[in-house]
Parts: structure tokens; sequence; C-alpha cells
């Protein structure tokens, strides 16, 4: 005798198969799009010397280019250079090992922080934290004549950005995550709760840390000697930290619910 569907019996809960379970890392569209777009730029240096010399020239940021006193050079590019260099310095590299750093470090947090904000928000957000990682360089190197280029100013903010929500639980640094989409759209942390978090914090220091000692430690990028632009970074990732709610579309947990460190997101069905 055979048993209807509904009444069949079920097997234990230890004999049941798992539910699949996404892989740590997948990457949404706009992620890909945005590396295939450092990928795109860095052909640049198939192209002549002179000719990929002009290319960071008018699309990198040089604070020179600012200068107003009696000693200003014309640069290539013109007034607009002024204007898009804010941004496009951040889509150029060095070399393989420059872009290959920066995206490493981008995949994790970028691919949260894209799935979270949608294409459109994404690429809005890494083009602010970049000329916020423009402006710091700039004032703190205000006659530099060296061009500045590349995302580390973007991927400091994006890093920031997902620390807002990365270390609640459920979330895409959490152990038992579940679905990347769902792990990436937790109720983010306030930014004075995030402060008084002591996992957030810990990753802070590091950050600071790590930034200072490239920084004071002049440590170069690579075989071409280029130094870290250690200032920009910490204005993206400033950047990104406290704008993050302008960007973000999930909905603020309720300010008298637990804190959301500790809460269970299984109870939400």
């Amino acid at each position: 005798m055979e048993f209807p569907p509904e009444s069949a019996p079920e097997a234990p809960p230890e004999l049941q198969p798992a539910p699949p379970r996404e892989p740590i890392l997948t990457l949404p569209g706009a992620l890909t799009a945005y590396v295939l777009l450092l990928a795109f730029f860095h052909l640049r240096v198939l192209l002549p010397v002179d000719l990929e010399n002009w290319t960071i020239d008018v699309f990198g940021f040089i604070p020179k280019r600012y200068d107003s006193t009696l000693l200003a050079i014309d640069f290539p590019g013109g007034e607009g250079a002024k204007v898009w260099t804010f941004v496009t310095y951040s889509l150029l590299h060095v070399n393989l090992s420059h872009i290959g750093f920066n995206v490493l470090w981008l995949l994790p947090f970028g691919s949260a922080l894209a799935r979270r904000f949608g294409a459109v928000r994404f690429f809005l957000f890494m083009a602010v934290t970049a000329a916020a990682g423009a402006l710091a360089h700039l004032v703190t190197h205000e006659h530099a004549l060296a061009p500045m280029i590349g995302a580390s100013a973007s991927v400091s903010g994006a890093m920031a950005a997902a620390m807002r929500f990365a270390f609640v639980r459920g979330s895409f640094l959490s152990f038992n995550r579940g679905d990347a989409d769902a792990a990436a759209k937790v109720p983010a942390l306030s930014l004075m709760r995030a402060l008084r978090n002591g996992r957030v914090l810990g990753f802070l220091g590091v950050w600071f840390a790590v930034n200072i000692i490239f920084g004071v430690g002049s440590i170069a990028i690579g075989a071409d000697g280029a130094s870290v632009a250690w200032q920009a970074h910490i204005g993206g990732f400033l950047a990104g930290l406290l704008l993050f709610a302008l960007f973000d579309p999930v909905p603020r947990a309720a300010p008298y619910a637990a804190d959301a460190s500790s809460r269970d997101v299984s109870n939400n069905g």
C-alpha cells in the first residue's frame, strides 16, 4: 500500500539532506563589471611609452594641477582634468601586483556591498570614495607633481562600509551565514553602535595600523617602487564609514532591539 504524498513519513532530521550552501565568495554583476573595467584600463601598458605617460597625466590625480602659484604647470587635459581626475585616477594602476592587491581585498567586501547597494549605488559609492581619497591626498600633498593612481581609496571605502554590517550575525563574515544575498542585507549597525562593537573596533585598529606602517615605512608597491598613498586610503575609508547610510537601501534595525551583533536572524522566519 502506498502512502499519499502528504502522509509519507519524514526522515529523521539527522538523515535529511543539508540545504545547499552558497559559496563563500560569489561575484555579483556590478563587482564583475568593476573588475573588468579596471582590467580594461590597465591595457594602457600596451601603449607606446609616450602615449602611456600621456594617459597617466590626463587621467591620474596630480595635486600640482590645482596649484595657483606662479609656478603652475600646464598639464594635459586642461580644466576638465581638474574634475574627472578625482575619479578616473582610481581606474589606473601601476602594475599587475598593484591591481591584483586591490582586487583581492575588494572581492569579499565589494561583493557584499554590490549585492546590498545594487549596481547604480555601488558605482556611485566607489566614485564618491575615490573623490574623498583624492581630496585627502590633495590636502596632504598640495604641490606634488607625481600622479596618484589606483583604486585603493575606493577599496578602503568599501571595507569601511561593509564593516557596518559585516559583523552582524548572519552577515557575510558570519560563520553561520546562509544565502549570499540574504547575508548582505542584514540590518546594519548605526555608526555609534558600530563604534562600540568590539569586533568593529578591532578591525578598525588593524586597518589603521597597517596603513600607518605602510605610510611611515614608505613601503613600495611592486618592482616599480611606487609608494603607498596612505592618506588617500584613510580619506576613502572615512568617507565609506560616514556616508554608508546615505547609500544603504536596507532599513535600520529598531533602536530598541537588542544589539545587532547578537541578533539571531533565524527568528525572522
